[in-house]
C-alpha cells in the first residue's frame, strides 16, 4: 500500500506537469487513455477474457461518469493548488464513505463516528482557505467535488463488486472514462507536444502499476490494517511539492490535514474493533451451535 501511494503521487505530479499546458479534461483523457494499454497487457498474456463479462452496463456507466467529474476537479484542483493542499482535501473522502454508507447502504454509524467525521469535516472547512486570501477558492472547491464524487464512487463499488470481478470493474471505469471525457475534451482539444509522450506513458505506467499494488494489499491484509498507509499521500505531496515546484504548504493546511487524518484513523480504529468483536461474536455462536 505504501508503495501503490507513492506511485499514485508521483503519477499525480505528472498530471499536474501536463495540465500547466493542456486543459484540465484533456488530461482526464490521457490519464485514462495512458492506463488502457498496461491494463489489457495481462488479458493478451494470460488470454482471461471472460473475467470483462458483465451484465450491469448501466452501473459501469454511471461509475465511469461520476470517474470523469472526480478525476476532472482532481486536475483542476492540482492545477491551481500545490499537491499537498489538494491531498489535504481529498483525504476527507473516507469521512464522506462512512457518512454517505447510511442513506446509501443502510448500514449503522455509532454516535462516536459521526462525532469523528463531524471534526474531520470542520478540519475541511479550514483548509478551504489554504492560501489565506480568501474563503474557498476554486481550487479547494475542485479539491472538495474530487473527494464527494470518489465517496459516491467507493460506495457504487461496493454494490458491484459483488457481482462483478476486479479485472471488469477496473477495466469499464477506465475506458468509459476516457471515452466520456474524451468527447467532453474534444471541442478545446489542443495540439499534443512529441516532447510530452514520455509523461504520458509515465502516467499510464504509474497508474497501472500502482492499481497492481493496491489490489494487492487489499487482497493480503484486511482494510483496517492496510487502509492507514494511504495518508502517507500527504508527505508525498510536500515532497513533491518542494523537489518539482519549490513550495510548502502552510500551516493552516498542515493544521488542517492532520486533524482530517486523525479523525480517518479514528474511524479505521473503530472499523478494526467493530471487525474483531463480530469475528469473537460468529465464534462464540459456532461453538454455542456445535455443543
Amino acid at each position: 500500500m505504501a508503495g501503490a501511494v507513492a506511485l499514485f503521487s508521483a503519477m499525480d505530479a505528472l498530471l499536474k506537469l501536463l495540465v500547466e499546458r493542456y486543459p484540465p479534461m484533456q488530461v482526464t483523457t490521457l490519464r485514462g487513455l495512458a492506463s488502457l494499454p498496461f491494463l489489457l497487457l495481462p488479458f493478451l498474456i494470460r488470454g482471461r477474457w471472460h473475467r470483462l463479462s458483465t451484465g450491469r452496463w448501466h452501473w459501469h456507466l454511471g461509475r465511469a461518469a461520476i470517474g470523469v467529474v472526480m478525476l476532472f476537479s482532481f486536475i483542476f484542483a492540482v492545477e491551481r493548488l500545490s499537491l499537498a493542499n489538494t491531498y489535504s482535501i481529498f483525504m476527507c473522502a473516507p469521512l464522506l464513505i462512512a457518512a454517505l454508507s447510511v442513506p446509501l447502504l443502510r448500514e449503522h454509524v455509532a454516535a462516536g463516528q459521526w462525532i469523528a467525521i463531524g471534526v474531520g469535516l470542520a478540519g475541511v472547512l479550514v483548509m478551504l482557505r489554504p492560501t489565506g486570501a480568501g474563503w474557498m477558492t476554486l481550487g479547494s472547491l475542485a479539491a472538495l467535488l474530487s473527494a464527494v464524487c470518489y465517496a459516491v464512487s467507493a460506495i457504487a463499488l461496493r454494490v458491484l463488486s459483488r457481482t462483478e470481478t476486479k479485472e471488469s470493474l477496473v477495466f469499464y471505469f477506465t475506458l468509459f472514462l476516457s471515452i466520456g471525457a474524451g468527447l467532453l475534451a474534444l471541442p478545446a482539444w489542443q495540439s499534443m507536444l512529441l516532447s510530452d509522450l514520455p509523461l504520458i506513458v509515465g502516467v499510464g505506467f504509474l497508474g497501472a502499476t500502482a492499481q497492481h499494488l493496491i489490489t494487492e494489499a487489499f487482497r493480503s491484509a484486511p482494510a483496517s490494517v492496510v487502509a492507514p498507509f494511504e495518508y502517507t499521500a500527504l508527505l508525498w505531496g510536500v515532497l513533491l511539492d518542494l523537489v518539482v515546484w519549490n513550495v510548502l504548504p502552510g500551516a493552516i493546511t498542515l493544521a488542517g490535514g492532520a486533524v482530517v487524518i486523525c479523525a480517518g484513523l479514528y474511524l479505521i480504529a473503530r472499523e478494526r474493533h467493530a471487525s474483531g468483536k463480530r469475528a469473537a461474536e460468529a465464534i462464540i455462536t459456532d461453538k454455542s451451535a456445535l455443543s
